[in-house]
């Protein structure tokens, strides 16, 4: 069994404060590391220790595996936390770890190099017996090639980048004629982001609904799914509201659901926190869509829902001990909404706005969490992602959690930079939201709407 008394989070921003809290609650040191222009963040002000990594530039610090190794040996953490995003789904970096004596807090690099290619983890799935969308078995090698996988499964179709995530890497093909340009669009971008031109080809299922399946392993073989979060509500393949339960779920539906993400994780002999992310349609078939294997930025919603601290448990499974619960002890109790609170202006086609916050103010109350990491008087640089905070409600039902979360946008106030909170207002309110009646192409078409109208 592995100890560990120190860690340091490989990230920044709201989920490096998340785990320096979680740390802390456990009795372990945490250092933080940042890059020159994160020097006045809140993760680096208030880490037990905290290490300048390198500039700006995410290549050159929070990607930088030999810094992130030297901070380790350097403040003598036995651990790593990577959060999400940056180097969280890198298998080589784990192994990296590995190899310099680190416990990589997460799952083995075979895992993660299994799953984070995208046509293998598909072939891994069939074998499983997890449903899988039709499509190529593995990847494709030539346009000829698509183009027979093509008519066999019928139009519309998806080329995807096998080492994709991110929504990077994937393009819609309505015919024939449309096959080779797009393709060749899509290998691009995914030689461009991953290093990785290989794609993969799938049937695209209109309309679905993407609702993921939260579980937590151990080394000693125990598996344990954590109810289902819907994140239908997207735009362009990014996440903007979550919530859990889902507005279509039943009891056979999430049985069915969970003992497919088991068997999938199990597939993998994966351990650690893992989502396995599915595609519903409107008949409830549900099919198998990749697996993300790190902490998700949605996962304040599970927390709300079964009462288990996801991070904690990261930190004890790490160690080799066994999980503390079973499934037969996890219950969904009421209902969480999460909103993600971005830096950047919706009438302006979201363009990022970076800068400084004059004046804010946090909701609060019985129900309600906010994570974030930014404070009064702090600048938001422009060099990554735009979101600055999540704000998270839990009720009885959803009805009450609706009514808690527009109480709660309203009440949230960040000035001197421009976010979405007036526009996360608006989707609350809408009739369609309200009525659990919306799958994955409802947000896009609800900005058109809106444009027209302008």
């Amino acid at each position: 069994m592995q100890s560990m008394k120190k860690v340091l989070i490989a990230n920044r921003g709201e989920i490096a404060v998340r785990i320096i809290r979680a740390c802390r609650e456990m009795g372990l040191q945490c250092v933080t590391v940042y890059s020159t222009a994160d020097r006045s963040a809140l993760h680096a002000e208030i880490a037990d220790e905290s290490v300048c990594i390198g500039p700006a530039s995410v290549q050159k610090s929070y990607l930088n595996q030999a810094a992130l190794i030297a901070a380790c040996e350097n403040t003598g953490a036995q651990a790593l936390h990577p959060g999400f995003g940056f180097l969280s789904e890198s298998a080589e970096f784990a192994q990296l770890c590995l190899d310099n004596g680190i416990i990589f807090i997460g799952p083995s690099p075979e895992s993660i190099a299994m799953l984070g290619d995208k046509a293998r983890a598909k072939e891994t799935m069939k074998k499983a017996g997890v449903p899988v969308i039709p499509g190529s078995d593995g990847v494709v090698g030539s346009v000829e090639a698509a183009k027979k996988i093509a008519a066999e499964i019928g139009y519309p179709v998806l080329v995807k980048a096998s080492a994709g995530g991110g929504g990077r890497g994937i393009r819609r093909v309505d015919s024939e004629e449309q096959l080779e340009e797009q393709m060749l669009l899509a290998k691009e971008e995914a030689r461009l982001f991953f290093g990785n031109d290989d794609v993969y080809l799938e049937k695209l299922i209109v309309g679905p609904h993407h609702v993921e399946i939260q579980i937590i392993a151990d080394k000693q073989g125990n598996t344990v799914a954590l109810g289902e979060r819907d994140c239908s509500m997207q735009r362009r393949n990014q996440k903007v509201i979550e919530e859990s339960p889902s507005p279509l779920m039943t009891p056979e539906l999430r049985q069915a659901m969970q003992e497919a993400a088991v068997r999938a994780a199990m597939a993998c002999g994966y351990y650690n926190a893992g989502t396995i992310e599915f595609l519903v349609d409107d008949d409830r078939n549900f099919y198998f869509m990749e697996m993300n294997t790190r902490i998700q930025v949605e996962h304040p919603v599970t927390e709300w829902v079964t009462g288990v601290d996801l991070v904690q448990t990261q930190l004890l499974v790490v160690q080799g001990k066994p999980l503390p619960f079973t499934q037969e002890d996890i219950e969904v109790k009421g209902h969480a909404i999460e909103c993600r609170i971005n830096a950047e202006n919706p009438e302006q086609d979201f363009r990022p706005s970076p800068g400084t916050i004059q004046l804010l103010h946090i909701p609060g109350g019985p129900g309600i969490r906010v994570d974030s990491a930014v404070y009064q008087g702090y600048t938001i640089p422009p060099y990554y992602d735009s979101m600055i905070a999540k704000l998270i409600v839990h009720a009885p039902t959803r009805e009450c959690a609706i009514m808690k979360m527009r109480w709660a946008l309203s009440e949230f106030i960040v000035d001197g930079i421009d976010t979405n909170i007036d526009f996360q207002l608006k989707l609350i309110k809408n009739k369609a939201f309200q009525a659990g009646a919306y799958d994955n192409t409802f947000l896009e078409k609800f900005l058109d709407e809106n444009k027209t109208k302008k």
